[in-house]
């Protein structure tokens, strides 16, 4: 495996002001002449989750500390796969239904090492990086929870609240209150 390093790759962390991600320029960035495929992952927002219309997504991130932890998944996913380069873009801001807010673009010698390190790169994305997304419906709207964050977690954190805080929180019920304190964590 060729170690063609962080030249050949391009990470972006698009900004809210910003148009439509330009996925033409991601699929030119990682085309090689050594490379005998070219694989792609485009996440579009999707008019509806769980039977709720939905009428837009919206995100944020800290961005500093994303685009490194970006930089830290594709050079594992070039140390897993004999990759030639790579492009990873993430819009933050509103994306409206049908547009991509996340888009990855990986070339290869042969096909399997692209399609494969695509998809270890979007898992890895909502394993591991602060990007945070919040869909929005007609009738309200709530913050997303990865599901490959929470596979991640040691089970006893999984058994708590989905707070960054759940267990330092308290809260007073109508059964607590005949209790010392009238608190249960």
């Amino acid at each position: 495996m060729t170690d063609v390093g962080a030249s050949e790759t391009l990470i972006e962390i698009v900004s809210p002001s910003s148009s439509t991600l330009d996925l033409n320029r991601y699929v030119d960035f990682v085309r090689d002449p050594a490379a005998g495929a070219i694989a792609t992952f485009e996440g579009t927002t999707r008019d509806t989750f769980d039977g709720r219309r939905v009428v837009e997504l919206r995100y944020e991130a800290y961005v500093s500390m994303a685009t490194r932890r970006l930089a830290g998944i594709c050079s594992s996913a070039r140390a897993a796969w004999a990759l030639r380069r790579i492009a990873v873009s993430h819009r933050l801001g509103t994306v409206p239904i049908g547009e991509a807010s996340v888009f990855i673009a990986a070339s290869a010698v042969h096909r399997a090492d692209a399609m494969e390190a695509c998809r270890f790169i979007i898992d890895e994305i909502k394993a591991s990086v602060p990007i945070w997304k919040k869909e929005v419906y007609e009738n309200g709207e709530v913050w997303k929870e990865n599901k490959e964050f929470f596979d991640r977690q040691p089970a006893a954190a999984q058994d708590r609240p989905s707070c960054c805080c759940g267990s330092k929180i308290r809260v007073q019920d109508d059964a607590s209150e005949g209790s010392a304190d009238g608190l249960r964590g």
